[in-house]
């Protein structure tokens, strides 16, 4: 019985010690998404997870960038060790704001001088679906509070009225010669004209490399928005991005150049609406995107 006993426990010796041998020479690495499709800025869960022998040198996958993704947030690296390996796994949310099918590429994973990588990802990013058909809705005002000192405001807005249209009657009729010149001088130059001049003037306020993106994009999409008025006759000032871009589609442009200016229209909307940051060269490639739409509808009759 004891000699059984003494054969029994070298046999596990001898699988713990093969165990933990086999185990030091494996190495698994594994990046896994949540979804493989999502609408343009949605968030992504990239989950990266490494299996390694104990006592090895290794270096953790290089998170700088993502090509098409903005990393949203970087969770902390976990790590469970054992008697014969440790377990490593990051989380991380990841999100993009280009729409097409992208790849999250294979990362590199270094584990003594050797590198490993893992699978790639395809991801699809998508606009939400546009139905021409349905009622346009616009963003809701600010809903107001009652408030008991309303009466008092009745009689303030009353003064400021008066005053307002006394003030008003003084520089109507201050400006109005001044205001008949400048509307004859703005009709001797063409819309493609002012167009030009307005993107140059824009170019040399130099708004994005002092932060002021919304104000930049606001006046980028404007000179848009009066070109087209002027040149096709247009009503686009009043319109929304997305008003815009179906009034547009009705015209001779090719798909691609059309496709184009709908991302930079759409672009405009996320820096105003959804406090999006583009980039250098997205506000580089957008000004142009733009500058060399105007010069295609220049030659476009309505």
């Amino acid at each position: 019985m004891i000699k059984n006993l003494s054969h029994i426990l070298l046999t596990q010796v001898f699988l713990i010690a093969f165990s933990i041998a086999f185990s030091q020479d494996s190495v698994s690495i594994k990046a896994t998404v949540d979804r493989g499709e999502i609408l343009i800025g949605e968030p992504i869960q990239l989950m990266l997870e490494v299996k390694l022998p104990l006592g090895r040198e290794a270096a953790w996958f290089p998170l700088d960038s993502i090509p098409h993704f903005e990393f949203v947030e970087k969770g902390n690296i976990d790590s469970v060790t054992t008697i014969s390996d440790r377990s490593l796994r990051q989380h991380l949310i990841i999100t993009s704001f280009d729409s097409g099918r992208w790849v999250i590429p294979a990362l590199p994973f270094t584990l003594n001088g050797k590198k490993y990588f893992t699978d790639s990802i395809p991801v699809s990013v998508n606009f939400s679906k546009f139905d021409p058909k349905q009622d346009y809705r616009d963003i809701k005002d600010i809903l107001g509070v009652d408030n008991p000192y309303t009466n008092y405001i009745a009689w303030i807005l009353s003064g400021l009225t008066i005053i307002s249209a006394l003030l008003f009657l003084y520089f109507v009729t201050r400006k109005k010669i001044t205001s008949r010149a400048e509307q004859k001088s703005a009709l001797r130059i063409s819309p493609y004209e002012e167009a030009m001049k307005s993107l140059e003037e824009l170019k040399g306020r130099r708004l994005p490399e002092t932060g002021q993106l919304k104000l930049y994009y606001t006046n980028l999409n404007d000179i848009l928005r009066l070109f087209v008025s002027r040149k096709l006759q247009i009503t686009t000032m009043e319109k929304t991005n997305e008003e815009l871009i179906i009034q547009l589609k009705g015209l001779n442009i090719p798909n691609d150049r059309f496709s184009l200016l709908v991302q930079a229209l759409r672009m405009s909307d996320f820096v105003k609406f959804a406090k999006y940051h583009p980039d250098e060269q997205d506000n580089e490639r957008n000004f142009e995107i733009i500058k060399s739409s105007i010069e295609l509808l220049n030659a476009i009759e309505k």
